[in-house]
């Protein structure tokens, strides 16, 4: 083997990255990424990892620059480029797939238009050629009707599927290196397979190395050869995933590792009693969009699903996107109108319900949503948002509210960021805000829809914690909806399986984990990645 063919297809050497008034942010990372190869990134929310692979790419926002180090492409310099040639490398030889491609797509362009634009810039091909060219990859990433989806536009699609037009978009130019930033972070554990695994079939049959950022370390043990661990911009740890995940020489890792849900074994069941809330036969029907030619087409998104949960209970409902548990979530708490069915409160119908019943119905139930930067509002302060539920019910006088609104910071770990706008807390502290606003009037039902998946491991962990804290000091019952399985063996009392609008399975946490019945909920188990470490 000669010495060209051995040396690495990216190489990292102490790279230092700072902002304009010097605050650093990678200090002194090294690393390698070979030919051919997958090398995962890990750490938690602000360690350095996005910004390392964004300077590979000179992709970095202007308010920080690199201040020493290489970052040597095939020997070269990417930081020594001129803009005519880093712009031939971005793309052509090193392609990056985004988190979110909702945001990365434009929503104005058709599939096609946007597959095309990248061959036609850089391969110089007709409109025709790179038509067929972007029809083949749309099958080889496993879209159905490729030629209906080149006529489409991003919003027509799941996330599933957008994340995959991604990825035929970044694979059409055929790049000797794929960055992946977090790639399946929203998705659920179905859909990420799916998407992982035509990442990995694409990226073997045209020899791609892949960079792969993500906080997830059962993805980074399933999928990786090699990991890196940052921390706070520097560089922790370093080597095969045997080693690293497994045989631990860092605290950090340590701690990253630990973080990783595990089954409370020791939780106790709560006591039977009768249901605080009851759906019977619920339906939710969604009418689709009509046009002048055709009339809507009506969707059943939940198809007679019964549930009940008893007052302090929590009730975890799973299943892939598009299973119905968000919105059986929303129509247990009224927020959507029943096509069929009831829902009993207090066993009181709240179809029939006056309205002093409704309004008691309402103020006992509440929602923790899953994206807490959209649901709170950007212009008042954490106070402001958190004390807010106040305003119903008895009247507090300005010191006691403010009283209640300083004690429920104090319990969810905020103390003393009342006076912060939602913009200045990471992502876990605005799940801590939005989890405050839902259990500040100490309802009796709370409906958490996807609350952790989006948050890194070690923040997960936390904000777990945190919330199972609560119900067990508040007693509230909840409706805990997630894909995430993990998650819900550490807090839930009760599983339900959701599939197509359909309750498909229930029982117990050990019941449904450990002694699946149905195939979709075997299903669901082997897409889970883990570590392969007991719960």
């Amino acid at each position: 083997m000669s010495a060209e063919n051995s040396s690495p297809l990216l190489s990292v050497r102490g790279l230092r990255v700072a902002t304009l008034n010097g605050l650093p942010i990678l200090d002194d990372v090294s690393f390698d990424v070979e030919a051919g190869s997958i090398v995962a990134l890990v750490g938690e929310s602000g360690s350095g990892k996005t910004v390392a692979a964004r300077a590979s790419m000179r992709l970095l926002p202007k308010a920080i620059k690199p201040i020493s180090g290489e970052i040597l492409f095939e020997g070269r310099d990417v930081l020594k480029m001129s803009e005519s040639g880093i712009r031939k490398v971005r793309g052509a030889e090193i392609g990056m797939v985004f988190q979110e491609p909702m945001v990365s797509l434009n929503p104005a362009m058709t599939i096609g238009a946007q597959l095309v634009e990248g061959l036609r810039l850089h391969e110089k091909l007709s409109v025709e050629a790179g038509l067929a060219r972007a029809t083949e990859m749309l099958e080889r990433v496993k879209i159905p009707d490729p030629q209906a989806c080149l006529s489409a536009y991003p919003h027509q699609f799941s996330g599933g599927m957008r994340q995959r037009i991604m990825l035929a978009s970044v694979m059409l130019l055929r790049p000797k290196l794929l960055i992946a930033d977090e790639p399946t972070t929203a998705l659920d554990t179905l859909t990420q397979r799916e998407v992982l695994e035509v990442m990995v079939d694409l990226t073997r049959t045209f020899g791609t190395a892949v960079l792969l950022i993500t906080h997830n370390l059962g993805l980074v043990a399933q999928y990786a050869k090699k990991v890196i661990v940052l921390e706070r911009g520097k560089l922790i740890e370093a080597g095969s995933v045997e080693d690293v995940l497994y045989r631990p020489k860092e605290q950090y890792t340590r701690t990253l590792i630990d973080a990783l849900p595990k089954r409370d074994h020791d939780r106790k069941p709560p006591i039977a009693a009768a249901p605080l809330i009851e759906g019977r036969n619920v339906e939710v029907t969604f009418s689709g969009a009509g046009n002048m030619f055709s009339t809507a087409q009506k969707k059943l998104a939940v198809r007679g699903v019964s549930l009940s949960v008893q007052p302090g209970e929590v009730v975890a409902v799973v299943g892939g996107s598009g299973s119905g548990k968000t919105t059986l979530g929303r129509a247990m708490l009224g927020l959507l109108p029943l096509s069929g069915g009831d829902v009993l409160f207090r066993n009181q119908s709240m179809a029939s319900a006056d309205k002093a019943a409704a309004r008691d119905y309402r103020l006992q139930c509440q929602l923790v949503f899953q994206d807490p930067y959209s649901s709170l509002d950007p212009r008042q302060k954490i106070e402001e948002i958190v004390g807010e539920p106040l305003a119903h019910g008895p009247k507090l006088g300005r010191a006691e509210r403010a009283e209640r609104v300083k004690e429920i910071l104090n319990e969810v770990g905020l103390t003393g960021l009342g006076g912060r706008y939602p913009h200045a807390l990471s992502g876990g502290q605005r799940q801590r805000v939005a989890i405050a606003r839902a259990v500040i009037r100490n309802p009796a039902f709370v409906v958490a829809d996807e609350p952790v998946s989006a948050l890194d491991m070690t923040i997960q962990k936390q904000v777990l914690d945190l919330f199972r804290k609560l119900q067990e000091t508040h007693g509230f019952a909840c409706l805990f909806i997630s894909h995430d399985l993990g998650a819900v063996s550490r807090i839930a009392d009760r599983i339900v399986v959701m599939e197509q609008g359909l309750i498909v399975e229930e029982g117990s946490v050990g019941q449904v984990l450990d002694h699946p019945k149905h195939s979709y909920t075997q299903a669901l188990l082997e897409a889970t990645p883990t570590l392969g470490i007991a719960a």
